[in-house]
This record gives C-alpha cells, sequence and structure tokens, in this order.
C-alpha cells in the first residue's frame, strides 16, 4: 500500500486527522528531506522510520521501494510541504506502484496553489496548473505557448526569480493583466498582492521578496467579453432578462 500524504506549507495545525493516523501506522515513511519532515513528527509525536526520497534519486530507488510494497510494506509518501507529486517528487514512485498492482491513495489535504486562486478574486472555475517556469531554456516557449491562455493561469516561483517572472510575464502577457501574487501562505507573514502585472512588479521591486510565492494571472479575455466589460448594457432582453449592449460595429 502506498499512501501519498499532504504536509502543511505553512502552519503545523494545517494537516489531517487523517494524515497523522496514516504516518504513525506506515512501516515507512519516505521524506523529500528527513530534516524537515523530522520537525513535523517530533511535534505530533510520531515515531515513524524515515527514509529519503528525493528528485536526485527518485529515478533509482522508485521501483525497489514498490518491491518492498509488493512484498508487504506499507509506505507513506510526504514532500516538505503541500501534496506530493505537485512540483515535488510523487510522480516516479507512483507510476511504479501503479505498474505492480499496489494500491495508491492519496489523502486530500493541503497545497499551496489552492488557498492562492480561491482567494485570488480571479475567476477559479477554469484554470491550469503551470508550476515553476523552467529556469533558463524553454522559459520564453513556455510563456508564448501560454499568451492566448483563457483559463486562469497558477505559478510557483522562488524569492530570487519573482521580478524577474513579473516582468517576462508583463511582456509576453502585456502589464495590464490582472494577477494575485501571494506568498508564505500559511505562515505568519501570509501576504496577497493583488493588482496588475506591472503593479505587483514594482511592488516587489521596492519590497525585497521573501518566502515562496504563487502567482496567479488572469487568463486572456475574448474580445467581445472585454468589449463588454468596458461599456454599459444599453439595456435588458425582455424575455431573458440578458443585458443588451451596443451591437459590435
Amino acid at each position: 500500500m502506498l499512501y501519498l500524504v499532504p504536509t502543511p506549507v505553512g502552519n503545523l495545525e494545517d494537516i489531517t486527522l487523517r494524515a497523522l493516523r496514516v504516518l504513525k501506522e506506515a512501516d515507512v515513511v519516505l521524506a523529500e528531506d528527513t530534516r524537515t519532515t523530522g520537525i513535523l513528527l517530533k511535534h505530533y509525536d510520531i515515531n515513524a522510520r524515515l527514509v529519503s526520497h528525493h528528485k536526485f534519486n527518485e529515478h533509482a530507488t522508485a521501483d525497489a521501494f514498490a518491491a518492498r510494497m509488493q512484498a508487504g510494506e506499507t509506505m507513506a509518501l510526504v514532500s516538505d510541504a503541500g501534496t506530493p507529486g505537485i512540483s515535488d517528487p510523487g510522480f516516479m514512485l507512483v507510476r511504479a506502484a501503479v505498474a505492480r498492482g499496489i494500491e495508491v491513495q492519496c489523502l486530500p489535504g493541503a497545497t499551496a496553489f489552492v488557498p492562492a486562486l480561491v482567494s485570488s478574486g480571479l475567476p477559479c472555475d477554469r484554470f491550469c496548473f503551470e508550476g515553476f517556469l523552467p529556469q533558463k531554456k524553454g522559459r520564453a516557449t513556455r510563456l508564448a505557448a501560454l499568451k492566448n491562455e483563457e483559463r486562469t493561469m497558477i505559478f510557483y516561483e522562488s524569492p530570487h526569480r519573482v521580478v524577474r517572472a513579473l516582468k517576462e510575464m508583463a511582456e509576453v502577457f502585456e502589464g495590464t493583466r490582472r494577477c494575485s501574487v501571494c506568498r508564505e501562505i500559511s505562515k505568519i507573514h501570509e501576504e496577497s498582492v493583488r493588482g496588475t502585472l506591472e503593479e505587483a512588479c514594482r511592488h516587489f521591486e521596492e519590497h525585497e521578496p521573501r518566502g515562496e510565492f504563487v502567482i496567479i494571472v488572469a487568463g486572456k479575455e475574448d474580445e467581445e467579453t472585454a468589449r463588454r466589460q468596458r461599456q454599459k448594457p444599453i439595456g435588458k432582453d425582455p424575455i431573458t432578462g440578458q443585458p443588451i449592449y451596443t451591437p459590435k460595429p
């Protein structure tokens, strides 16, 4: 059995009772960083056997761990924060487990992009998760491919590259595109900066970026929707009650 266990992205109280039970009962807890996970386990008085499983060794260890589960061990996989597999190690092990017919369960729980998206004030009925942009090769290509994306877009970024990312997005998507930049989610210094890409960029040029960032960017509005938002309706349809706008020239 393999459990994917979300861990708090900030406040240590952001963990479920079920997650704590699974961590106590698992034969092995696979951790991205055993030191970070050790702090969480110590806080909840959990004496689990910790083994490293991270992006530098997951290619080599996934099959071996899957074989051990097939032989009867139950393992719980955690990342340093949030849900394993979301911009964190996890995919390789899940794929290996599924290939061997091992049951895989992902517990519901913390992940950084959900609170950032829901609190952004931007549409969250349809969205696309882009994670971290490539640091070098392919970065411009990725942004260019998203220029006409109509869904709300979600990006992760480090404090060292957040200003650069906002500048590049302003160039590709236009600086007037709406955004919400969240940092330190669920921590003492949690902050959300809402406005245009240009405004967010200026803010973090003036205030040193600190912590981990989630950037939420509005999708491109189709021309008709944008036009209607710029003008007032001239009346309402007597049957549907929907607003009527000046016909497109």
